[in-house]
């Protein structure tokens, strides 16, 4: 019995921010329910409705979905209560026409910006309800308003008032999350060039890795409205960010010049060299996601940089002797960008270090919490 309830609170505690999300559904819709209800709004539903669309998972997201929910419903409201207004459609034929002028132009804008793809539905109820209600165009675009704004608001201070979820918080573990798989593509990458590449294995993981930088992006631009708007404090989410896609860059780059191995010289020559790099950058890489996760300071990037540089010696000394005078032209050109490739992923690691620096501290850390997928 005890262990079935460890595991799920366990369970539950690993979805604290699903939970939360529930929670905050459940009590918008019974806000904008009683508000709707107190004030006499003649369709509660849509009040009701409005508030579940517009909480969302971090307070950044519920403030662009009100604003484009309002701007949709405000702008298909007005256009569609003047076309019914201008134009008589007291018959069949008439209001097919009508119905087609108010749909038409609204669902083209809405092709072309799908924050307003609301505006056709509005326009929609604004000129069909008055046929089951008997109320006029101008009181059924009203009434459209009302509702709507009542459950916008309602949705937007639930969002902000029952368990807040920023998104400036969920930034940390979604970049964790990136972090953690780009090391262990790069253990893969940099392992292949003395045993082969698992094709596989590192298609699984740049696709996830393309994933978790998709969603890095979205969360980003999120909290950056949350930070606009004041309701969030920490440093421009801007630096981590680019600096993760660049690293997701670097890795490209030293997966084309790990195509084949390496001849067996230079395998038997490099192959200490390039697990130390191996090992130094990923144990970086992990140790930083940690970091982020917890809120703790950057970890020392002095091992990654020692790890290079016995590395560049080495190549130093088979350059010397003569040992990479006879690669062919392709294999050349791949073994002197893997090189170049490591030197500039060092920069972005240190890039890495310096905003890892300036999260610590600057907000709760995310310990435990799953990673939001928002795409």
């Amino acid at each position: 019995m005890f262990g079935a309830l460890k595991r799920v609170y366990g369970y539950f505690r690993a979805h604290t921010i699903e939970l939360g999300l529930g929670i905050r559904v459940t009590a918008a819709a019974l806000s904008a329910l009683v508000i709707a209800l107190t004030v006499g709004l003649k369709l509660p539903l849509w009040a009701v409705l409005t508030s579940i669309i517009v909480t969302q998972m971090s307070v950044g997201r519920s403030l662009k979905a009100t604003r484009d929910y309002l701007i949709g419903t405000i702008g298909g409201a007005l256009y569609g209560g003047a076309v019914a207004i201008l134009i008589p459609h007291s018959n069949e034929g008439m209001l097919l026409l009508v119905l087609v002028l108010a749909v038409l132009p609204l669902a083209f804008i809405a092709a072309i910006n799908p924050s307003l793809n609301v505006a056709p539905v509005t326009a929609i109820i604004v000129l069909l309800l008055p046929l089951m209600n008997h109320n006029t165009p101008l009181e059924s675009a009203i009434d459209r308003v009302l509702e709507v704004t009542v459950g916008a608001i309602t949705g937007l201070m639930v969002s902000f008032i029952v368990l807040p979820s920023r998104a400036h918080s969920q930034v940390r573990a979604n970049a964790a999350q990136a972090l953690d798989l780009i090391a262990t593509a790069l253990t893969e990458l940099l392992a292949a060039l003395t045993r082969g590449r698992d094709n596989e294995t590192l298609h699984r993981l740049q696709d996830g890795i393309g994933h978790a930088i998709t969603s890095l992006q979205a969360i980003g631009a999120e909290a950056e409205r949350e930070r606009a708007a004041h309701l969030s404090k920490g440093p421009d989410t801007g630096p981590l960010l680019r600096t993760t896609l660049r690293l997701r860059h670097d890795l490209v780059m030293i997966g084309r010049s790990t195509v084949v191995p390496l001849p067996s010289p230079l395998q038997i020559r490099l192959a200490g060299p390039l697990a130390r790099v191996s090992e130094a950058m990923a144990n970086f890489l992990h140790s930083t996601a940690v970091a982020l996760r917890s809120g703790a300071g950057a970890p020392a990037i002095y091992p990654v940089q020692t790890a290079l540089k016995l590395y560049g010696e080495e190549v130093a000394k088979l350059r010397q002797e003569g040992l990479t005078r006879g690669l062919p032209g392709d294999m050349a050109e791949r073994f002197f960008a893997i090189g170049f490739s490591l030197k500039q992923m060092r920069q972005n690691l240190r890039d890495l270090e310096r905003c890892v620096s300036e999260w610590a501290d600057v907000d709760p850390p995310m310990r435990g919490k799953k990673v939001i997928d928002v795409t």
